[in-house]
């Protein structure tokens, strides 16, 4: 009887044994578990892109503001507000241009990263195409902040800010729709294809056209944002189809080559829309030339880059979102006087 008592006690106890170690376990498991929770959290906010630490820059006081040509006003106002505003929170500035050519955007990330720039401003030469040279920065421990054009991937450049071109897009569709009265034949020229910005826009263009089964497309051209190129396309458009009544183009650059050669041809009344809102096509809209145009507001995009690098590198984080949309203004002839170089005074 004392043996069997004996044996139920020690029973007792391993079982008590058991189940305290069991809670031990789950106790270490909940502590372990909540540990990298709290890491990954303060790795989270460590930085607006999710990066685990923040990047610092190459070691010097160097921006790289690297752009498509400045033969393009757009892509001008572009390089040119970006570095009045790096120069004057004291950087040192190096603007220079990729010529929409992937390779040669390459071998100038490679120059910054030699450089040990401090961070890279960049309107990009393809969105698949970059996507390799901000990793390389990245690596390099260098930060980019891309404008105007979107990569096909998150996390890699600290920011990306672009112009809604969606919205805008759909705000002058809408004006051209009116300006041909809902009906008759139209031509479209589409920028690069490369561009992310060209698929964007012409889908908002025809999300609001095609409502209206009396618009007829009847030429579509690629012209690849030049102003020449337009012209060229636009003459064969014009040949075989000498009754149309409008144009919708991707950017201004090709609009002012629809309108020039418009004009060579003596037609008259044709509605034409562009996108990007420059002092030339301001100027054809008070002329009567052209019908509308959607401001993307190039300089506010580019200082705001350079804003959100100059924090990044004192604070390692932007405080704001990595993609951002600023929204684009329609401009008629009602408020053209308000537009000067890519900037609208209220």
């Amino acid at each position: 009887m004392k043996r069997k008592f004996l044996s139920l006690l020690m029973a007792v106890a391993l079982t008590g044994s058991l189940l305290a170690g069991c809670g031990s376990t789950k106790q270490a498991e909940s502590t372990n578990s909540s540990t990298a929770a709290s890491t990954q959290a303060a790795e989270t906010s460590a930085g607006d892109t999710g990066a685990a630490k923040p990047l610092t820059g190459g070691g010097s006081k160097i921006v790289y503001i690297i752009t498509p040509s400045h033969s393009n006003p757009f892509f001008k106002t572009e390089a040119e507000a970006a570095a009045a505003k790096a120069k004057a929170l004291g950087y040192e500035v190096k603007t220079v241009s990729h010529d929409d050519d992937p390779t040669k955007q390459s071998e100038l990330f490679d120059t910054a990263i030699s450089e040990k720039a401090a961070a890279i401003i960049c309107d990009n030469a393809g969105s698949d195409a970059t996507v390799a040279a901000v990793k390389k920065a990245r690596d390099n421990n260098i930060p980019t902040f891309l404008i105007d054009r979107e990569i096909n991937e998150s996390g890699i450049a600290i920011s990306q800010i672009v112009a809604n071109n969606y919205q805008g897009a759909k705000a002058v569709a809408e004006i051209f729709v009116e300006a041909m009265g809902e009906k008759g034949k139209y031509a479209e020229l589409l920028g690069k294809e490369s561009d992310t910005n060209a698929g964007v826009r012409s889908k908002a263009f025809h999300e609001v056209i095609d409502q209206y089964p009396d618009m007829k497309l009847v030429a579509t051209q690629t012209a690849n944002w030049e102003q020449t190129e337009a012209y060229t396309k636009m003459e064969t458009i014009l040949q075989s189809n000498p009754d149309i009544k409008g144009v919708i183009c991707g950017n201004d650059t090709m609009a002012m080559g629809a309108a020039a050669a418009i004009k060579a041809a003596g037609l008259k009344g044709i509605a034409i829309i562009g996108v990007d809102g420059s002092d030339d096509v301001r100027d054809a809209i008070k002329a009567g030339d052209i019908t509308a145009t959607a401001l993307q507001q190039a300089a506010l995009i580019s200082e705001m880059a350079v804003e959100q690098a100059d924090k990044y590198l004192k604070t390692g984080a932007t405080g704001a979102d990595e993609k951002q949309l600023v929204d684009c203004i329609a401009i008629t002839k009602d408020n053209a006087d308000k537009l000067s170089a890519f900037k609208f005074s209220k």
